[in-house]
């Protein structure tokens, strides 16, 4: 029998946090080291009237360096890049796309919407994340990461400041690794170095495709993050 092919590491980090999700990244990005060689997406439910400040507090925390990203942008290895309030975050073709298409599970910016784009251009190239945060988005993205080869990390809800997120994604996705936020940072420097199959994976006619409406599609929680130093000038 063939063994299956292989090729070294993965290069595409995806991460979604909502309540609770500033000091949980922060936890995160503080222990990846310079030089890493995959770019690192995040995706934190925001009000769609502040402006973030994010980046800074993730650039303070990290040794990398961190951006609300342009539209067309290219993916770079070693940045952080941040969806900015009401815009979705998705990848194409090496590329950062920002977009007001419908919100999801009632946010905009969406945790599935990146984790979705990742899974389809990146297939097992790609580690999900799931934070603390009320409520399921993130769930569907991280399975479509596990149905394209890619890995699937959740936060330990039992210590998660907010536990549902997390509880959502273990009972409905084969998650590959449950983990406190402390030690979520060291495995993905690990998993980055660690081969992964290079079998091709035709994931892609499974996963849904993003919503073309302009707006808002579904009701919004009004779950949005507003934790000191997050967002300014909030108007709900």
């Amino acid at each position: 029998m063939t063994a299956a092919p292989q090729a070294i590491g993965r290069d595409i980090i995806v991460i979604g946090a909502s309540a609770g999700g500033v000091q949980a990244l922060c936890d995160v990005v503080e222990v990846l080291p310079p030089g890493l060689p995959a770019a690192v997406l995040v995706v934190l439910h925001l009000s769609p009237h502040g402006r973030s400040v994010l980046p800074s507090i993730l650039a303070r925390s990290s040794c990398l360096p961190a951006m609300h990203p342009s539209d067309g942008e290219k993916l770079q290895p070693g940045r952080i890049y941040v969806a900015p309030p009401d815009r979705h975050l998705a990848l194409d073709d090496g590329r950062v796309r920002l977009t007001r298409n419908a919100s999801e599970n009632g946010h905009r910016p969406a945790i599935d919407v990146l984790f979705r784009s990742a899974a389809r251009a990146y297939g097992s190239r790609v580690v999900g994340v799931v934070l603390t945060g009320n409520l399921d988005d993130g769930t569907a993205g991280l399975a479509a990461i596990k149905l394209c080869g890619g890995v699937a990390v959740v936060q330990d809800p039992r210590e998660a400041d907010y536990p549902a997120m997390p509880e959502n994604a273990i009972a409905n996705v084969d998650v590959d690794h449950v983990l406190p936020v402390a030690e979520i940072g060291p495995l993905l420097d690990r998993l980055l170095r660690e081969p992964r199959s290079a079998a091709p994976v035709d994931c892609e006619p499974q996963i849904e495709e993003e919503p073309d409406a302009m707006g808002t599609a579904s009701k919004d929680t009004g779950e949005f993050v507003d934790e000191i130093g997050e967002v300014e000038e909030v108007q709900l």
